[in-house]
């Protein structure tokens, strides 16, 4: 006989009859964007339904539909846990059958990891509940196994090693089950929670704290394992509980990240590359007068572009932003539109040059800063081909985009160029001149 983990919110988290569930799912799927990419981690709130329920739901329509495994980790409402426990139960109870946990799995975790069990810690514990019933209707007949763990304050490398572990297998996905701030008015939940989400898509760890989130712990893992492989965290959605309740007074906050295994701009170019293009040429056509109305929270993310407009290979305008400090849908329309008609090495584009120009747009990583001893060790340090160079000394600024080497691919000269153009002597050098790095991602 299986020794079955009981339901402990049906009726309060989510409706009871499975009739009621696939009722109020279907009616949050049809407000749903279809999904451009799938994932193997995942970042999603676990609310009830009528609160987050819609961006649950949304979330987890990313996860590869072909795993096996499903690792969830949820923050421990109920009871102190240290690091992280397991459950010796056989299954858990949910609305569309029970759900087998991997024993194995659960054995290994025990064994090799330290992982102690400790049911006692799962009673009436919500986070993993409820997004049970959620799998289930997504993953219909495509049977899967739950490898639930309970995390503490002090589980994050645990967290971390396990998914590294884990993850090259590609039968198992990952659930990081957590909400985000809790109890502030609308507007203090709104900042706090944004900051929080840059933190994530930028994977600032030093600053990232166990108040921004209940599961601070498994989000702060899975971004320790993002940046150890160069992976990036996307943003989903991110929502509140005031659209729920209407109570903009107390609110909890509620946001839904995917992980892809690529940078966060090579990510954009493979899936958003035509509505990159057609925003910035609406732009242009009405003179600025223009902005897309429906898009993805990815372009909600802080970026940096270059718009650069050729008519028959030829430059026409190109303006362009170094740091990211906007959204980049609002850098993008703003760029295009001064590319356009703000560029003051150009005339404005006129009405027949429209039909005309190409259109080009870069999209910039984050800048990092070159540590150099003189003139010798920084050229040794650049890399031609790949680093775009941004030089800075004083009032003196300038930036050349990778392109540049494909003119200027000595580096000897294409740095003497670049201090030309940032109004220094070629053979300019200081102890307060610095320079940064970045890379870019070519859309035309």
């Amino acid at each position: 006989m299986q020794n079955v983990k009981k339901s402990s919110v049906d009726g309060m988290f989510y409706p009871k009859a499975k009739e009621e569930i696939i009722e109020l799912l279907d009616s949050f799927k049809k407000n749903l964007k279809p999904q451009k990419a799938f994932s193997r981690a995942l970042i999603v709130p676990h609310a009830g339904y009528i609160f987050s329920g819609e961006l649950a739901l949304f979330g987890l329509s990313h996860l590869d539909c072909d795993v096996e495994n499903i690792f969830i980790f949820a923050p421990a409402h109920r009871c102190f846990v240290q690091e992280a426990v397991i459950s010796s139960y056989d299954a858990f109870c949910a609305p569309f059958g029970e759900i087998e946990q991997n024993k194995d799995i659960l054995n290994e975790l025990n064994k090799n990891f330290n992982i102690e069990y400790n049911n006692d810690a799962f009673d009436n514990e919500h986070a993993i509940e409820v997004e049970l019933p959620i799998l289930q209707y997504l993953k219909k007949d495509k049977p899967f196994k739950i490898i639930p763990l309970l995390v503490g304050l002090e589980g994050i490398e645990k967290i971390k090693e396990i998914i590294s572990y884990y993850y090259p297998d590609k039968k198992n996905a990952f659930i990081i089950s957590s909400d985000l701030s809790h109890f502030h008015t609308l507007e203090d939940a709104k900042k706090i929670d944004e900051t929080t989400a840059l933190m994530i898509e930028e994977n600032n760890i030093k600053s990232f704290h166990h108040q921004r989130a209940c599961n601070a712990g498994g989000i702060f893992a899975l971004m320790k394992f993002a940046k150890e492989n160069n992976y990036s965290l996307i943003r989903l959605s991110l929502s509140d509980s005031s659209k729920g309740n209407g109570d903009k007074k107390r609110v909890v906050g509620y946001g839904s990240w995917m992980l892809v295994e690529s940078v966060k701009n090579e990510f954009i170019k493979k899936y958003y590359s035509d509505f990159i293009l057609d925003v910035c040429r609406k732009v242009i056509i009405n003179k600025g007068k223009y902005f897309p109305k429906n898009y993805d929270a990815v372009f909600d993310e802080k970026g940096a572009c270059f718009v650069t407009l050729e008519i028959e290979g030829f430059l026409r305008g190109c303006i362009g932003s170094i740091i990211a400090w906007e959204p980049l849908i609002d850098n993008l329309v703003k760029n295009a539109y001064n590319a356009a008609y703000k560029d003051s090495r150009f005339m404005p584009l006129d009405e027949n040059e429209i039909n005309k120009i190409d259109i080009k747009v870069s999209l910039l990583s984050h800048l990092e800063k070159i540590e150099f001893e003189n003139e010798e060790d920084l050229l040794n340090k650049i890399v031609p081909f790949k680093d775009g160079i941004v030089i800075k000394d004083g009032v003196y600024q300038g930036v050349y985009l990778p392109s540049v080497w494909e003119e200027l691919n000595d580096k000897k000269i294409f740095l003497n160029s670049l201090k030309k153009k940032a109004g220094l002597a070629e053979n300019h050098f200081s102890n307060t001149f610095e320079a940064y790095r970045f890379e870019v991602s070519y859309i035309q």
